[in-house]
């Protein structure tokens, strides 16, 4: 009892009573309790051990499973691929037994994969002992290059010389886009920073890039096919774009309202490049041409790696695979960077001029075309001066994206392309707007002093109207041709290609060429040079974005960025120019075929670009003296003549109408 007895000592120095506390509860209850509680403790643990004993013994079989895979990783990924690769064989097969054109595709596509795969593994296993066995020829040869590059210079010169020769003496008009060519280097080249600083390599290697790709797009037949049908398969994949639009819009909305039937492609187009950026494919698209332009072409690996980009991706997109970098980026470097984003448009608004029926091959082409003139002209106008820390260096990471699986990186391409879709609506209808005001108030000074039809195209068209010509269209369709280079230039390209695309579909339907003094369409050669000279972003309006995307990125190298853009936007608009030529240069006719039989047999309800050139022939094929008609040329003593001259006349006027009989 003394023990338990509180004291005045005890208060003071704050002692708990023992009654209270927890541990005298716990004594009490164990006096009371006593072994009875022992026994229920033993048993519950005794329930709990025989719980978990269970549990191990079920789980022991998947423990045994899961260790034995990650003891046996690599052969179970080789078993399992192995299996894929065989089943693939045998669906290869098959393919190819059923029906080997259908499958040609297929072939072409599974060749290169294998080729890529190939080559890597050769590379990893072999590279080495390869480099050493023919280390004693590259030493032969580095020595010999002094004389050996002069030679080799020579050669591709003459080459080039002869063939241009051979090839203008067919089209002599395509000498006039040959010297627009020639007239935009010089021009660029006066233009220069640093005149006696530029890498005269780096220049002829992306222009003759730039010719030899384009050769073989627009000359060589697996290449017009290639692409025509690269061209086809992308119409073809935009078109499922209809599945969601109409599911969300209808299907009314989507056939008759332009928002609503073109720009819900660049909501898809973007949801797959997020897709393919997060699988990497585009990544190590843009790796392979970079390291093809660095090689050639000598320019460092951070603006080569971003011009490469730009083929695929937009000018504020293609430098964040550098970002890292850019910090530490020369002057030159950095106009290279601009040069490409002003040069080039975007995959997902690429898919939206498709939409409106350009080429969809001309396109493409112009894109990977501009990467290394881009290149070369940005050498050209602003050489390398200083220092780079990146010269030499064997390679420049690539930033990834932060997705953890593909769901989540096609739910993030769909969700920045409104962004994209936002600007696009809001800048055509500021800028249609704009071009609307900008036309009546040129109108209403042009009424003060007489002048009827005064509007910005009006004056694009006289302005401008010389350079499309040294591109290589018509003189007739020069004015048009300008007036289109006009709105790209001071407005944008997107409103520029519409109005391309109700030019073509004019053609396309048959009207006539001419309504009184207007003309509806220009010829399908300057057509071509129009898509390629479009194929950019390089306006005013572009620069403000080009700023603020780099801004972002390096905030304090804002006034480094200032000072080069006007000759990045200058360079680009002149890099579309030189593709434009080239197109010119290069352009093969469309053979009309035979239109004796063409209009034989044509249905005459509707009209075609076919049936009026057709119909032309025969007007210029037809004969009216004193009353009596009469054909030369393909339509003499055909019988159906009259017939068919008749039923032209019925879409076309012409003086040989005079003489036929409805």
């Amino acid at each position: 009892m003394e023990k338990n007895q509180i004291t005045l000592d005890d208060l003071e120095k704050g002692a708990d009573n023992p009654a209270f506390s927890s541990v005298g509860e716990e004594k009490l209850c164990e006096e009371c309790d006593g072994p009875h509680d022992e026994g229920k403790e033993a048993r519950r643990g005794e329930g709990k051990g025989r719980f978990s004993s269970y549990c191990r013994k079920a789980l022991q079989p998947a423990s045994k499973a899961k260790h034995f895979c990650k003891a046996h990783a690599k052969v179970l990924r080789r078993i399992i691929l192995g299996l894929l690769g065989v089943a693939y064989l045998c669906y290869f097969i098959a393919a190819c037994w059923l029906n080997f054109q259908r499958a040609l595709a297929l072939v072409v596509m599974t060749a290169v994969v294998v080729f890529f795969a190939c080559w890597s593994l050769f590379k990893k296993h072999c590279g080495a002992k390869v480099m050493l066995l023919l280390s004693p020829a590259w030493k032969c040869f580095k020595k010999s290059w002094s004389w050996l590059k002069w030679l080799l210079w020579m050669v591709l010169l003459g080459g080039l010389i002869i063939y241009l020769v051979l090839d203008t003496c067919r089209n002599p008009e395509q000498l006039i886009s040959l010297a627009g060519f020639c007239f935009l280097v010089l021009f660029l080249f006066a233009c220069s920073k640093h005149h006696g600083a530029v890498s005269w390599r780096a220049v002829f290697w992306g222009l003759g890039l730039e010719f030899l790709f384009g050769l073989f797009v627009l000359r060589t037949t697996p290449g017009i096919q290639a692409f025509r049908w690269l061209g086809d398969q992308i119409q073809v994949f935009l078109g499922y774009t209809t599945a969601g639009s109409s599911f969300v819009f209808g299907n009314t909305l989507i056939e008759e309202v332009f928002a609503f039937q073109n720009l819900p492609i660049v909501v898809f187009f973007s949801c797959i490049m997020s897709i393919l950026y997060y699988l990497g494919v585009m990544q190590w698209i843009i790796v392979k041409i970079s390291w093809l332009l660095q090689v050639s072409m000598g320019t460092t690996p951070t603006e080569t790696l971003s011009v490469a980009g730009n083929i695929f991706v937009g000018q504020t997109e293609a430098p964040l695979l550098i970002r890292p970098y850019l910090e530490d980026m020369t002057l030159s470097e950095i106009h290279a960077v601009m040069t490409g984003g002003f040069s080039t448009i975007a995959g997902s608004v690429m898919g939206a001029y498709i939409s409106f029926g350009i080429d969809a091959a001309s396109l493409i082409a112009a894109s990977v075309m501009a990467a290394p003139c881009a290149l070369a002209m940005s050498k050209l106008i602003y050489p390398e001066v200083e220092e780079s820390k990146f010269k030499g260096k064997a390679s420049i990471r690539l930033s990834r994206g932060e997705e953890q699986n593909i769901l989540e990186a096609a739910s993030n391409g769909a969700a920045a392309s409104v962004g994209l879709v936002a600007n696009i609506a809001a800048n055509l209808i500021a800028f249609l707007a704009v071009l609307e005001f900008i036309n009546a108030a040129l109108r209403w000074f042009g009424e003060m002093v007489d002048i009827e039809g005064l509007s910005f195209q009006v004056i694009c068209s006289y302005v401008l109207m010389p350079v499309a010509f040294l591109m290589g269209a018509d003189w007739a369709d020069s004015p048009l041709v300008a007036e289109l280079l006009g709105i790209k230039i001071f407005l944008n390209e997107f409103v520029a290609y519409q109005q391309l695309s109700t030019y073509k579909k004019n053609r396309l339907s048959g009207l006539e060429e001419w309504n009184g003094s207007q003309k509806q369409w220009i010829s399908e050669r300057a057509e071509s040079i129009a898509t390629f000279a479009l194929c950019g972003f390089a306006n005013f309006s572009s620069i403000g974005i080009m700023l603020g995307g780099l801004t972002s990125m390096v905030p304090h190298r804002k006034g480094d960025l200032a000072s080069v853009v006007l000759r990045a936007l200058l360079t680009g608009i002149c890099v579309s120019m030189l593709n434009a030529c080239l197109a010119g240069l290069l352009h093969v006719p469309t053979e009309l075929g035979d239109c004796v039989t063409f209009l034989s047999t044509a249905n005459f309800s509707s009209t075609s670009y076919t049936m009026y050139m057709c119909c032309k022939q025969l007007f210029a094929s037809s004969v009216l003296e004193n009353g009596t008609l009469s054909f030369t040329g393909a339509w003499t003593g055909v019988a159906e003549s009259v017939q068919c001259l008749t039923q032209c006349c019925g879409h076309y006027n012409h003086t040989s109408c005079a003489g036929t009989t409805t």
